[in-house]
């Protein structure tokens, strides 16, 4: 969710635009909501609240941008944050991850930025169907 979420935080920069401060926002006060939700106090839910947050920005300040256009994922980045896949093998998951994600920066740089958030879902339909 990071990732994606991410992503989309770049793309509005790359375009010259800020990020909505309401969507960025109402991201977290979901992610909050769904704590308390699964019974998670309120001194838990603050501490997991700056934790995930550390996270989105430590995600930020590692993908790499390109030519204006294209992104780079760092793979040790990857490796930290999708735990299932194995440092010391040469992963063909870690291949896919990457060119996801750069399918996933390709699809919404295409988007308006006024769609972007919300026509991004129609990615899953389409990654993988060509």
């Amino acid at each position: 969710m990071f990732f994606h979420f991410s992503v989309m935080m770049i793309i509005y920069k790359k375009k010259g635009s800020k990020f909505d401060q309401n969507t960025y926002d109402s991201f977290f006060q979901n992610i909050e909501n769904n704590l308390r939700e699964l019974g998670f106090g309120d001194v838990s839910v603050n501490k997991k609240m700056k934790d995930l947050n550390k996270i989105l920005y430590d995600i930020l300040l590692k993908v790499l941008i390109e030519n204006d256009q294209n992104i780079q994922i760092n793979e040790k980045l990857i490796l930290k944050y999708f735990k299932a896949l194995d440092k010391n093998e040469n992963n063909s998951n870690l291949h896919e991850i990457k060119s996801y994600f750069l399918e996933f920066y390709n699809f919404c740089f295409e988007l308006p930025l006024d769609n972007m958030i919300r026509d991004a879902i129609k990615f899953k339909k389409s990654y993988g169907s060509t």
